[in-house]
């Protein structure tokens, strides 16, 4: 089930990332595994324009993903930030519920456009996204710092 994250998850979040990154060659500088944030997502996802979502199956977090406004951006555009599923939270649509929330989410705070960065060996996530109508473009926007990622995408809310 999808909920909302809570403090009792920061470390099940904190160690997704830290194992699913490296899984895909992403742990170098330059990726989101070495933002600050991810020592404290609860606090970092407290914070007005965000919220962050966990998947949690018989008692075990799987995976999560969240939403914030985009650093460098304008106010009208936030970023899908921290999505990381576990092996055995893929292909289950699992991913796709914590999107939705996410979407529906970044809507309820105003948000007219999302925004995510990915890096070129994380297929299945490029899928979902497109599956969901986020187009590819050609840069970065804002400041993130992710140097590394290599592929963006953005989508208009309705």
């Amino acid at each position: 089930m999808v909920r909302a994250l809570e403090s009792k998850d920061n470390s099940a979040i904190r160690n997704i990332i830290r194992t699913v990154m490296p899984e895909f060659g992403a742990s170098g500088q330059g990726f989101a595994i070495h933002d600050a944030e991810v020592e404290d997502m609860r606090a970092a996802y407290s914070r007005k324009g965000h919220a962050y979502f966990v998947y949690e199956e018989n008692g075990i977090i799987l995976g999560g993903g969240g939403i914030g406004s985009l650093k460098g951006g304008d106010a009208t555009t936030c970023e899908l930030k921290k999505m990381y599923f576990l092996p055995e939270g893929r292909g289950k649509g699992m991913g796709q519920q914590v999107l939705t929330a996410c979407l529906k989410a970044a809507k309820e705070l105003g948000y007219t456009t999302c925004y995510l960065e990915t890096f070129n060996t994380m297929h299945q996530a490029m899928k979902l996204y497109e599956r969901n109508q986020f187009k590819k473009i050609n840069g970065p926007c804002g400041s993130t710092g992710h140097f590394a990622c290599d592929i963006f995408y953005q989508k208009k809310l309705s």
